[in-house]
């Protein structure tokens, strides 16, 4: 009988290990698949993401080689592209309404600033995320069938050793350079709203990435690269941030 009882223990404990892979699998599917879905919607652009390693216990973790396209209509690769993004979630907080993270911590990002005197992918990106957050405030105070969008909150965020690459052209001349630009730091956003949706939430990142790019290629012009028409683009790139 003991024995027995001994085989059933080590059974129960094979299939408690069992199911605590399949949930570290599926979180990160999850994850990815989520980026991967939502991310389109909310940009308009495509979104991919690598893979996903986030601990089911202690809701830390990294995203792997998230990749951010551009809008239609310019030519570079890509508007973002990031090696790895640290993370941490409260676990606890994952099957609620609103989900707490504790950290977003975006390591060595490369943006890409594109644009002319008519605009710019970054701004064009950040529209359509305007336009998806709009979209879901207009849709909070309507009835609607289904699942009930998750919040977020999100406690510190920091991207830090971003570089940007200047690609202006303007009545055929251009400036094309890497610029470093400085280390990004938000704090404790959503808390005041009760928690933010997902395209608020990457809308308030993007912002002050737009703004330092933009600052970044505005100092290059000032040391002399570029001539007086990229002057003017990147005033124009300025000019419709403020707008924003």
């Amino acid at each position: 009988m003991k024995k027995i009882l001994v085989r059933i223990v080590l059974v129960v404990a094979v299939l408690v290990v069992v199911a605590l892979v399949v949930v570290f699998f599926s979180l990160n599917s999850i994850v990815k698949k989520g980026v991967e879905t939502y991310g389109p919607e909310m940009t308009k652009v495509k979104v991919t993401l690598g893979g996903a390693a986030i601990s089911p216990f202690s809701g830390r973790g990294e995203l792997k080689k998230l990749f951010v396209g551009n809008p239609e209509g310019y030519k570079t690769p890509s508007a973002i592209e990031v090696g790895g993004v640290k993370v941490g979630v409260q676990i606890g907080s994952v099957m609620g309404d609103t989900i707490t993270v504790n950290e977003i911590n975006i390591q060595a990002p490369e943006i890409t600033l594109e644009g002319s005197l008519s605009g710019n992918n970054l701004s064009k990106i950040l529209d359509n995320l305007n336009s998806t957050s709009e979209t879901k405030e207009k849709q909070k105070n309507e009835p609607t069938p289904g699942k009930k969008e998750k919040k977020f909150i999100v406690k510190d965020i920091v991207l830090n050793g971003a570089k940007v690459h200047v690609n202006v052209s303007a009545l055929g001349q251009s400036l094309v350079t890497t610029l470093p630009i400085p280390d990004i730091h938000l704090q404790n956003v959503g808390t005041a709203e009760g928690g933010v949706s997902a395209a608020e939430l990457s809308r308030q990142i993007l912002k002050p990435i737009l703004a330092a790019s933009v600052e970044a290629a505005t100092k290059a012009i000032a040391s002399g690269k570029g001539g007086e028409q990229i002057n003017k683009a990147v005033k124009g790139l300025g000019d419709l941030f403020k707008k924003k």
